[in-house]
């Protein structure tokens, strides 16, 4: 960081910008920039991380190469942000004589976070927690000035999470990490994820983690929210957690149990068809807040021996979703009731994948290309376009400072 830069004036200067930008966004008046900030996008997946960064952020970033090894990623990315995302596995690309990464100012996404997470048993040693390597790669060969990780929280204080910021180090970078709540940044879910943010111009530390602008309205996050109030006139007053009502109340029954020829939201929003038995488990259990503990107490000869014999944790199994509340965390399989919360409030089903899309912050108008199983899992693995976007505010005064 310029020496002329104390930290007290990088503070101001990002209360300024942060101040402006909203002021902004609320009349409307948020330009594009005659020359945006190129951006990288790697495990790209649907592209929610660079939905953030671009279409939710005033178009200061410009995407100019991604990369995925899934085909259907790769078709969504590029149906939504044009033709420049690369299929294939990365470190078999960085080995071809013939890959030449463009230069860029920033490098953002999310490695396959499946290593560390608590549903992996060998985790330990699986291979996907060493992708990190090829990000770096390609970070040092874009000569990017900021980078942006993002992953399950668990990845935080284990080895590879050491080994990612010394090498990051050693690369010149100077390094923030902590975990997020998507709720507090607008999303309707409290998701929450691991970041570990890069700068070789300011030191990320002195300004992240970005302040909520959203609050939960039964706790006591509000006030830590309300500290800046240099100027009445552009201070950004935090929102209570936006909820599964706020998002979905207003869609009707779905129809069918496949995507339709239909304009959004209509296209997602289909359902399944129940066997007579998960049909009788759904109607067991009619009021939001429950799960599989009141399925138990309520038709015993419904619920599964392994329930049964587990008499503690999975309280969000089998679980309704509450209206006034904000959605647990999405995941890839949430049309399935047994692997979390994911039944609607009232209806007798699970959320539909238009549902699931909006619980992630995807505007209706984004489009998924794939079979339904695969959009299920875009959705579930995206990183909510909102809290990116906020990601961005930061990155975006890293980089004007």
């Amino acid at each position: 960081m310029p020496s002329k830069y104390k930290t007290r004036d990088l503070g101001e200067l990002l209360l300024r910008e942060d101040q402006a930008t909203y002021k902004a966004r609320e009349e409307d008046r948020l330009h594009k920039r005659h020359v945006a900030f190129k951006l990288i996008d790697l495990f790209c997946g649907a592209g929610g991380m660079t939905l953030g960064f671009t279409e939710y952020f005033g178009h200061h970033f410009k995407p100019i190469w991604a990369n995925d090894f899934n085909k259907y990623c790769v078709a969504t990315y590029s149906v939504n942000f044009g033709e420049h995302c690369v299929h294939g596995d990365i470190v078999d690309i960085l080995k071809q004589p013939s890959t030449k990464i463009p230069q860029a100012d920033v490098v953002i996404g999310g490695p396959p976070c499946q290593g560390f997470s608590l549903l992996n048993k060998n985790r330990e040693h699986d291979p996907r927690n060493h992708l990190w390597r090829p990000y770096l790669e390609v970070v040092e060969k874009s000569r990017a000035k900021v980078f942006v990780i993002e992953n399950v929280p668990q990845i935080l204080g284990t080895f590879e999470h050491g080994e990612i910021v010394g090498a990051a180090e050693k690369l010149g970078f100077k390094v923030w990490h902590g975990k997020l709540c998507a709720a507090d940044y607008g999303v309707p879910q409290t998701r929450w994820r691991a970041f570990i943010v890069g700068s070789k111009l300011s030191d990320p530390c002195l300004i992240f983690p970005p302040r909520k602008t959203h609050f939960n309205p039964n706790g006591n996050g509000h006030q830590s929210s309300l500290d800046y109030t240099a100027d009445a006139n552009y201070l950004h007053v935090p929102q209570r957690w936006r909820t599964v009502r706020d998002t979905i109340g207003n869609l009707l029954p779905p129809v069918g149990t496949n995507p339709r020829a239909e304009p959004p939201p209509l296209d997602l929003h289909f359902g399944r068809t129940p066997t007579p038995k998960s049909l009788k488990r759904y109607k067991a259990i009619p009021k939001e807040g429950m799960n599989r503990f009141d399925l138990l107490k309520r038709a015993p000869e419904l619920t599964p021996l392994c329930w049964i014999k587990k008499k503690t944790g999975g309280t969000d199994l089998f679980g309704r979703l509450w209206w006034d509340k904000p959605a647990f965390t999405i995941r890839t399989e949430f049309f399935k009731p047994e692997k979390g919360r994911y039944l609607h409030p009232e209806q007798h089903r699970p959320i539909t994948h238009r549902e699931a899309a909006r619980l992630q912050s995807f505007p209706d108008s984004f489009i998924f290309k794939g079979t339904k199983i695969e959009i299920a899992k875009q959705i579930g693995n995206a990183v909510p376009p909102l809290l990116a976007a906020r990601i961005a505010d930061i990155v975006y005064v890293l980089l004007t400072a």
